[in-house]
């Protein structure tokens, strides 16, 4: 039985939608606004047993779980894309597009790799493993999880855990604006306690504010039109300013983040020598913008620190190399744990049929102890009779368990003997699945 056999064991399947086939942008028009109306919706529509959404800004996927049958669970999957559809009010066909679809062991192993990290937009990261079990936690208390995706999540869960402290994959930051953040705070100490002017309200700049507020950093934002700073300000964070107050009171700021697409200096070597002439604290100033817009010659300057976009890049490369690196020590766990999850769904198969026995023999027990108990009639004392039905038990245990636990080891051992021997049994002690 090879590691393919989950899918047989296995009735699970994923639909998701991620930035791999989707602008990050875009992703919300595919995101439920009330998960839970969602999974009770799919639960009714599409015959499913179990449901868990995972929603982030860069993904919206659906995990479930259906009948036993192979055929059900792909009908499960078309009802889903409809009813998904409708319930964001978009069309089949513009779901379909953009759709992935991983049915039985693909579904494991993509989970396993999504809580490690290796599917996130930047490799390693920490917070899919929490968004993962806020999700799932979510669908527990709504009991809308079983035996199935409570098995593979928590699974899951555990090797994102094991990933993390044996590798490094998750070691050095990879984001530019995070990693800005990171070097003000090795040259500043703390950011706390400092004025802090972020300049921009594109893509760059938003990475920057996140890393902030990550760390409940105050900061002001400005671009070069007050609408966008407002708006930056109500959906990523930051007090916003006009960009000619950001620019009068450059004085008074301790750090700037600049990150525009500006065609010309926005922070010019005059500027800054104004800012620093009454002025006995330093600045530091990091231009994340290409081209840059912060004048070279601002480095110049006394308690001036200036860090441009290249030397920022060059510490990010050298991160993203080693979780490069990394990256195979992870691979190896999960394979390692992709055969355990084949054990797991191997002795499940196998359980129903040893119950079955341990059911048939104890009737069995049971049938002839009531006889032994009936010839004996008032021969024997009460003592007796628990003395001779204790006996039947430990006669029947003694007898079964050795068998049935080797039977259990026998099929985590690969090979086409095993499923025989399982058939055999079946067909001794006439055990039917349903």
């Amino acid at each position: 039985m090879s590691i393919a056999s989950i899918s047989k064991y296995l009735q699970v399947f994923n639909v998701r939608i991620t930035f791999r086939n989707a602008p990050v942008h875009l992703l919300e028009k595919f995101a439920f606004k009330n998960q839970k109306a969602a999974c009770e919706l799919f639960k009714q529509q599409t015959a499913l047993e179990e449901c868990v959404i995972l929603q982030t800004c860069n993904r919206v996927e659906v995990f479930g779980a259906g009948s036993s049958d192979g055929g059900a669970t792909a009908i499960n999957v078309q009802k889903l894309l409809k009813t998904w559809a409708s319930e964001v009010g978009m069309s089949n066909e513009e779901l379909v597009k953009v759709a992935e679809i991983s049915t039985g062991k693909e579904v494991v192993l993509h989970l396993l790799r999504l809580a490690a990290g290796l599917d996130s937009l930047v490799v390693g990261e920490d917070q899919i493993l929490g968004q993962m079990k806020r999700a799932f936690d979510f669908s527990r208390v709504n009991q809308f999880v079983g035996p199935d995706l409570s098995m593979v999540f928590d699974k899951a869960f555990k090797v994102g855990s094991r990933v993390r402290s044996n590798t490094g994959v998750n070691k050095g930051s990879v984001s530019i604006g995070s990693m800005a953040v990171n070097l003000a705070e090795e040259n500043l100490d703390t950011l706390h306690d400092k004025n802090i002017l972020l300049i921009g309200s594109g893509e760059g700049a938003s990475l920057v504010a996140k890393a902030l507020k990550q760390r409940s950093i105050m900061f002001q934002v400005t671009s070069r039109t007050f609408d966008r700073a407002k708006s930056f300000a109500a959906t990523v964070g930051g007090n916003p300013v006009t960009f000619d107050t950001a620019l009068e009171s450059l004085c008074d700021v301790d750090l700037i983040f600049v990150s525009t697409t500006a065609p010309y200096f926005l922070i010019t070597n005059e500027r800054i020598e104004s800012a620093m002439m009454n002025r006995e604290k330093g600045m530091m100033i990091l231009d994340l913008s290409n081209p840059r817009t912060v004048e070279e010659s601002v480095a110049g300057i006394r308690k001036v620190k200036l860090v441009n976009l290249d030397q920022i890049s060059e510490i990010v490369e050298k991160n993203i190399r080693f979780r490069r690196k990394e990256i195979m020590s992870a691979e190896k766990i999960i394979e390692s744990e992709m055969k355990s999850v084949d054990i797991l769904l191997k002795r499940k198969k196998i359980e129903p049929l040893v119950v079955s026995i341990f059911k048939s023999v104890d009737t069995i027990r049971k049938r002839e102890l009531f006889k032994t108990l009936s010839i004996l009639g008032n021969d024997i004392n009460p003592m007796e009779r628990r003395v001779i039905e204790q006996l039947s038990h430990s006669l029947v245990e003694g007898m079964l368990t050795a068998p049935m636990n080797n039977l259990r080891r026998e099929i985590d051992i690969d090979g086409k003997d095993q499923e025989e021997l399982v058939r055999l049994l079946a067909k001794l002690f006439k055990y039917e699945q349903n």
